[in-house]
C-alpha cells in the first residue's frame, strides 16, 4: 500500500470518526416523518429541506423518511423528537402504532405541522396525543393571530398581534388538556364553518408520559422561508425534544 492510498484512508477514517463524534454529541435527534396517504401537500419538500437546515443551524440531527416500517422500537430509541411534516390518512399498521406509542410513554417528543391533525382518523390515541382533528379550511387568506402564551419556547420571538398568510384550519375532536399557543381571529378573515372565539392554531401539551407541540401553520411553501415561522417550529422541537420551559 503506497502513501498516498496511507493517507486516503486516514482521511476517511478521521472524516467517519468526526462523523460519529458530530451524531453522538448532537443535543437533539430528529425524526421527520412525511409519508401521506390521503392529500399531499406540495409544500412538504419545502417543509423538509427548511428543517434539516435548522438541524444544521442550530446543531441537532435530523434524519428523514416516508417509510412506516422505521416505526419499530429499536429505531425509535434513536431518536429524542419525532416531527410529523404533513402527513394524512392511515399511514402506520397496528405494529407501528404500538412502536409509536411506546415511544411516547418513554418520555420523548412529538411535533405535529399542518396536517399532522389530518391523519389516523381512526386512532382515537394518535387524536388525543396530537390534540384534534382537521375539520375543514377556507381558501387561503390573510388573518391576525393572536399569540395567547408569550411564555413557550415557540411563540417567545411572537409579537401579540401576527399577521399571517396561510390555509387555516378549523378543528374537531379537540383534546380539552391542550395549551393553546396562538388563536386565530375569526373577524379578520372568512372563515369555512367557524369555532368561534376559542379557534386555536397552535398549541402544546403533556400526554402519555411525552411532550407534544402542534401548528396548524405551513400549508403554503413560503412559510418555510419565513425566519419568525422557522423560530416558531424550532421553539415547538426544542420543547418537545427537550422539556425546557421556563419556570
Amino acid at each position: 500500500m503506497n502513501l498516498k492510498t496511507n493517507l486516503l484512508t486516514l482521511a476517511l477514517v478521521l472524516t467517519f470518526a468526526l462523523s460519529s463524534f458530530a451524531q453522538q454529541n448532537t443535543q437533539i435527534r430528529a425524526l421527520v416523518f412525511s409519508k401521506t396517504a390521503g392529500f399531499r401537500h406540495q409544500s412538504i419538500p419545502e417543509g423538509v429541506a427548511a428543517l434539516k437546515k435548522l438541524g444544521q443551524t442550530h446543531v441537532f440531527n435530523v434524519y428523514t423518511t416516508e417509510d412506516s416500517n422505521h416505526f419499530t422500537d429499536e429505531n425509535l430509541a434513536k431518536y429524542d423528537v419525532i416531527i410529523l411534516m404533513s402527513t394524512t390518512g392511515t399511514v402506520f399498521n397496528d405494529a407501528q402504532k404500538a412502536a409509536f406509542q411506546k415511544f411516547v410513554q418513554s418520555g420523548k417528543g412529538v411535533v405535529g405541522i399542518h396536517s399532522a391533525t389530518d391523519t389516523e382518523y381512526e386512532w382515537p390515541w394518535y387524536n388525543q396525543m396530537i390534540g384534534a382533528y382537521f375539520l375543514a379550511h377556507p381558501r387561503q387568506q390573510t388573518l391576525r393571530l393572536e399569540v395567547v402564551d408569550q411564555n413557550h419556547p415557540a411563540t417567545w420571538h411572537l409579537p401579540k398581534n401576527w399577521l399571517w398568510t396561510d390555509e387555516l384550519y378549523e378543528f374537531r375532536n379537540i383534546n380539552p388538556s391542550i395549551k393553546v399557543l396562538i388563536n386565530a381571529d375569526e373577524t379578520t378573515y372568512e372563515p369555512a364553518k367557524a369555532m368561534g372565539a376559542n379557534h386555536p392554531m397552535a398549541w402544546y401539551h403533556e400526554y402519555d408520559g411525552g411532550r407534544v407541540f402542534y401548528t396548524a401553520l405551513g400549508h403554503v411553501e413560503s412559510a418555510f422561508l419565513d425566519p419568525d415561522f422557522l423560530k416558531h417550529l424550532y421553539g415547538g422541537i426544542w420543547y418537545a425534544a427537550k422539556g425546557k420551559m421556563p419556570k
